[in-house]
């Protein structure tokens, strides 16, 4: 059987399973385990495991847990709350004030987790009643949470670009410094959108109650002593990876165990605590791990029938145009963000895309940066939209799933034109690895 017959056999057996239900890690595995034994016998399996284990073999993939370990305990210690009362009282006489409060709080949330999931719950379960409470537009409310809630992996450090630097071979921390510039413009979108909407219709976001925001200056700054320790944490993290004073993996160690002081100075730290924390990055890690495993699997496999090769001269074949060969790209990230996770559609597109690009000329870079935007639309596109079912879950009653998917329009169509702003402009995500490494 051609290569091309078997891709398109492929592709419809894991979207036919994809459809009854079945995870997109036991998918990929199977058909590759499938696709070993009736190509190259029982005695080829041994592909799918080198493969897990040569992908295993990573010092930089010991900063996964531990960037999930120091997300998982600022969760739990109370920062999110303490931040977003810590802002609040500050901005919240503006109309869309508070919008633009939770949208200023997923920043820095962004900067302590780099994981979507933890932090739209919490703003779901902070800020949404709050704003519902105040009288916001309903949409406005919701759409202000998913999409800010989104930004935790534009903002460094991000899981995605961790795995995006693994596979492309290419630098995390230039990554982190690529990805602040498109992530800080891509929140001042959100706000600008948010004080345009309530500066035209004041009654969609109205200000806070001036017996909320009355309070002496002094009690306003004693505020932000509650969240001064844990932005140093989060602000350290950073700097020793961007001044070079310890690797990704060595960062990601120092984050966790000052995310644990951090705890312990606030009273949070306790070893029920610790005992949920490790609970929930051995979940996490262990979801996001077999998807790898699957994936890669099924891509190894698929490269020693010549599928790659074949995908690229396919891919290559579109047109002469790079940038219609770029546009393809991206519009297959969109689409496939409709049905699967990130971590997926990594896996099953940068070994094909990957090649092509660099060979037309392309940063990888920058690349991963369009990645990462385009994974934002993803979030909260319909029908998969993992943004919306976070939310779902922690919203208040009378938050319906349609009211949540009716909400991300706006915002989806100010990620498009972010997206087409850092394609025209690669400048933007690159001049300040360019500035600091040279």
């Amino acid at each position: 059987m051609d290569i091309g017959t078997l891709t398109l056999l492929i592709i419809g057996a894991m979207a036919l399973m994809l459809m009854l239900g079945v995870p997109l890690a036991f998918v990929s595995g199977a058909i590759a385990v499938v696709l070993t034994v009736t190509q190259f016998g029982w005695n080829a399996l041994f592909v799918v495991g080198s493969r897990t284990v040569e992908f295993l073999d990573s010092f930089a993939l010991i900063a996964v847990p531990m960037f999930v370990i120091m997300a998982s305990i600022m969760e739990k210690s109370g920062v999110a709350g303490d931040l977003y009362r810590a802002f609040h009282v500050w901005a919240g006489g503006l109309r869309g004030g508070i919008g633009v409060v939770t949208t200023f709080v997923a920043v820095l949330l962004g900067a302590t987790t780099g994981i979507i999931g933890g932090e739209i719950v919490l703003l779901g379960l902070i800020a949404l009643p709050q704003m519902l409470k105040l009288g916001y537009d309903k949409k406005l409310a919701i759409g202000t949470i998913t999409a800010g809630g989104s930004l935790g992996t534009m903002i460094p450090p991000s899981i995605i670009l961790i795995f995006y630097g693994l596979t492309a071979e290419v630098s995390i921390s230039h990554l982190f410094l690529a990805t602040l510039m498109p992530g800080l413009m891509l929140a001042g979108f959100y706000i600008t959108y948010i004080l345009v909407r309530c500066g035209l219709n004041p009654a969609m976001g109205p200000p806070l109650n001036a017996e909320e925001r009355d309070m002496p200056l002094g009690k306003k700054l004693r505020l932000f002593g509650g969240v001064l320790l844990p932005m140093l944490v989060a602000g350290g993290v950073l700097v020793s990876i961007y001044a070079g004073f310890a690797s990704i993996t060595e960062s990601a160690a120092l984050g966790a165990f000052g995310a644990a002081v951090v705890a312990w100075v606030r009273g949070r730290f306790s070893f029920e605590m610790l005992r949920d924390v490790l609970v929930q990055a051995l979940r996490t890690c262990g979801m996001v791990f077999w998807l790898v495993f699957g994936t890669n699997a099924l891509i190894g496999v698929y490269n020693l029938m010549g599928g790659i090769d074949f995908a690229r001269t396919t891919l290559g074949g579109v047109s002469d145009e790079p940038t219609v060969i770029l546009a393809v790209m991206i519009g297959v990230f969109v689409l496939l963000g409709f049905f699967i996770d990130w971590i997926g559609i990594l896996f099953l597109t940068m070994p094909v895309f990957l090649p092509v690009l660099t060979s037309l000329g392309y940063d990888p870079i920058w690349f991963g940066i369009v990645f990462n935007l385009s994974m934002q639309i993803a979030y909260l596109t319909p029908p998969f939209g993992p943004a919306c079912f976070y939310l779902k879950g922690a919203a208040p009653p009378g938050v319906s799933l349609q009211d949540i998917f009716a909400a991300q329009w706006p915002f989806i169509g100010i990620q498009i034109v972010a997206l087409i702003i850092v394609v025209l402009w690669p400048g933007l995500s690159l001049w300040l690895p360019q500035l600091v490494y040279g």
